[in-house]
């Protein structure tokens, strides 16, 4: 299960992408029209900023913009990004990958075999899923 975290981040980030590229998006408007806590979007913006998907400028034409391409951002780097680990079980994750107390050997173990076959599968669909696919999607 995704965090509202990282449910805010991508609406946000499809909110900024739906809007004309020369036009930087407010928080205030994006919190307004998306229903998300405005101190809340601002600490995940700022964490989407540090990390480079967006582009920020203060002032009275201020605001984000996207700093990739829609179709260069894939959906597995925004959940990484705010929830981390994407395997139900750390004994299967690629990137935070952790041995199971309880298991004698992990290449034995059926639980995680499966659950290996179930992060794949996850996997391959975030790789595929764009910002721009989430943005036509929503049309």
């Amino acid at each position: 299960m995704i965090s509202n975290r990282c449910k805010y981040a991508l609406k946000a980030l499809i909110y900024i992408a739906k809007q004309d590229k020369a036009k930087s998006v407010l928080s205030s408007e994006i919190s307004k029209d998306e229903n998300i806590p405005k101190k809340f979007l601002e600490n995940i913006l700022r964490d989407l900023k540090n990390a480079q998907f967006l582009t920020s400028k203060r002032g009275a034409r201020g605001g984000y913009k996207l700093n990739k391409e829609p179709e260069e951002v894939t959906l597995i780097e925004i959940i990484r990004l705010m929830d981390g680990p994407i395997a139900l079980l750390p004994c299967v994750s690629l990137m935070y990958h952790q041995t199971c107390d309880t298991c004698m050997t992990e290449e034995t173990c059926s639980i995680r075999n499966v659950f290996i076959e179930v992060r794949d599968a996850t996997l391959d669909i975030y790789q595929k899923t764009t910002l721009a696919g989430l943005v036509k999607k929503e049309k």
